[in-house]
């Protein structure tokens, strides 16, 4: 199993049918989330929605309620009505809970508290495990702390930490790892930086809270006309060479080559 739905990820709340259909055509995936975007008071209504709703499976996921939680359990019932099998699981802490969930789903364990974080390494080596994804705002809450941010709106160490310590554990065991959302709507600029460092440090994705941060995102994961032709001139160029081999100034040995590779696979070519 393997995660390959696309760079940007909406999340949608699953009590808001009338929205599922547009947010699947301006985004690459949808999360129907059943956990923090819906009151408890609106969990059945939204468990309800996600059994009716009329959308096409493949790129949907859905997010669960965490596994001790009363609301996991009924999350489970009303998967099993439905043709989902992409399921991201809120709160990931203990790699055991993830075994309720058999051979046909794929997940996506979301670290966002400090044990979560903690046992990264165990999650991604689960067997239905096909990503990582991490929070800030519930990590930070986990530790008694106020914000994620410090006030130039850069992640305080805590949070860089939590980040780069999912990206590792999912890579190390081959699996992908996605950004957390960017909370400030109205600030275009950060988003597009963080994304662009996301992909740059080998995220798969970058999850949103709104349509329009999609765009976005999208032209973060997509390489420029400037990398895209580096990366086929550098592999053209090593056709015939022998190992290292020097290119426009530059050692290229291995490594290099596949960045270059990785740049032509996010193109699509």
């Amino acid at each position: 199993m393997t995660f390959d739905l696309g760079p940007a990820l909406l999340f949608c709340p699953a009590d808001r049918p009338e929205r599922f259909s547009k947010a699947l055509t301006r985004a690459d995936a949808v999360i129907l989330d059943l956990e923090d975007a819906v009151a408890p008071a609106d969990k059945a209504s939204a468990r309800a929605s996600l059994i009716d709703a009329a959308v096409e499976p493949e790129r949907v996921i859905v997010r669960v309620n965490a596994p001790d939680t009363s609301d996991f359990t009924s999350d489970l019932a009303a998967l099993a009505d439905t043709e989902f099998r992409t399921v991201m699981v809120a709160k990931a802490e203990d790699p055991t809970a993830l075994d309720a969930f058999d051979e046909r789903f794929s997940l996506i364990a979301l670290c966002e508290t400090a044990r979560g974080v903690a046992a990264a390494d165990r999650l991604a080596a689960h067997d239905r495990v096909v990503a990582l994804m991490w929070g800030a705002e519930d990590l930070v809450a986990s530790l008694g702390g106020t914000s994620s941010r410090q006030r130039d709106g850069r992640y305080r160490d805590v949070a860089r930490y939590a980040r780069s310590r999912v990206l590792v554990e999912a890579g190390a065991r081959g699996k992908a790892a996605i950004d957390a959302v960017h909370i400030d709507l109205d600030d275009a600029e950060g988003l597009a930086a963080e994304a662009a460092d996301a992909v740059a440090s080998g995220f798969h994705a970058t999850a949103c809270i709104h349509p329009g941060q999609v765009p976005i995102i999208r032209e973060a994961y997509l390489p420029d006309a400037e990398t895209l032709s580096w990366a086929e001139t550098v592999l053209a160029a090593a056709d015939g060479e022998r190992g290292v081999f020097r290119f426009r100034g530059q050692m290229v040995d291995e490594p290099v080559l596949r960045h270059a590779r990785s740049v032509i696979a996010r193109a699509g070519r």
